[in-house]
């Protein structure tokens, strides 16, 4: 099989936008206008994947320290692969990827799969890639996941909350703006809990709002005029993920998020296939907020692997002789 791997570059973003729009295991995430939202913070090192003239694979990928990552800035990332080609075409894909990397002198690549919930079909042929090519894994993480249809009930104390919140007329309001979240809920609660910022800025997460309008949403909650909690979505064709939660000093005796996860749950996104509240991690994912972790469980969610493989590129030569 004919394969040519070229590097990104600029001249190439309609080409890698159209491949993404059909590919059988991406999101919006992995469009060039949300890769490089922050480029200047990573070299990236992305690939294009061709079969003759054709494209049949993408690798958003950036370089840091001698290693390719795919992708540092993103939440996921690995192969991205067209909805047609086959389990041997992606091992020829993957070890040429590889021997183009060992070729470049890159001795490692990291890689954290798009998970499968936001796959289109079945995606998982990177998984068994890995085996064979001897991969480490250096990181695992459990998101908290709902299949909508074959939901668990939510639990009393949640509902409880709702009750709250219905009993003091809370409101939940859509928003395109997200400066009343960000400044009054987000920021000092990251602040004052975990010495942290958002991920996002909030000149970050409007840039990114206006080039996709559909897939980034906020959902506020009220108490007469004031914000009191709140929930920014990345809404995938599969996928509601909840990327910000939120909520003041206040939420218990309100019961402002239990109302807020509700809605969303059984209304708001009841036709996507998966609600995913995300992880819970702390300590570079080493530990588990227990309180949050149990939470999100309260809603019927449930665990979800996500893993982070470390490969040595020298391995692609493992590839060559799989098919019998």
């Amino acid at each position: 099989m004919e394969i040519t791997i070229k590097k990104y570059t600029s001249e190439a973003k309609k080409d890698w936008d159209a491949f993404i729009h059909k590919a059988k295991n991406a999101t919006f995430l992995l469009y060039r206008d949300f890769m490089e939202y922050h480029s200047n913070r990573f070299e990236d090192y992305s690939l294009l994947v061709y079969k003759k003239e054709s494209l049949v694979a993408v690798l958003p990928a950036n370089l840091s320290e001698g290693v390719v990552h795919s992708h540092q800035g993103l939440t996921y990332g690995g192969l991205v692969l067209d909805k047609k080609v086959k389990m041997e075409e992606v091992s020829v894909v993957f070890s040429e990827v590889l021997r183009f990397l060992d070729a470049e002198g890159i001795s490692t690549v990291v890689m954290k799969l798009v998970p499968r919930i936001y796959h289109l079909l079945p995606s998982d042929e990177m998984q068994y890639l890995f085996f064979i090519t001897e991969a480490t894994l250096i990181r695992a993480e459990v998101t908290s996941t709902i299949e909508t249809q074959s939901a668990l009930k939510i639990q009393s104390n949640r509902m409880e909350g709702v009750k709250k919140a219905k009993k003091q007329d809370l409101q939940i309001i859509e928003e395109t703006n997200f400066d009343a979240f960000w400044n009054d809920i987000l920021i000092p609660n990251l602040k004052e809990r975990h010495n942290a910022s958002p991920v996002h800025s909030l000149e970050e997460i409007k840039e990114l709002h206006l080039k996709f309008p559909h897939n980034i949403r906020q959902f506020n909650v009220y108490n007469g005029g004031t914000i009191v909690a709140g929930a920014t979505i990345f809404e995938t064709e599969k996928v509601a993920h909840t990327q910000y939660i939120s909520a003041n000093k206040d939420k218990q005796t309100l019961g402002s998020l239990d109302f807020l996860f509700e809605y969303l749950i059984k209304n708001r996104y009841q036709d996507k296939t998966y609600f995913d509240f995300g992880t819970s991690h702390e300590n570079a994912g080493r530990t588990i907020n227990k309180g949050l972790h149990y939470w999100k469980e309260c809603f019927g969610a449930r665990s979800i692997m996500h893993h982070v493989f470390e490969v040595k590129t020298a391995n692609y030569k493992k590839l060559k002789e799989i098919f019998v």
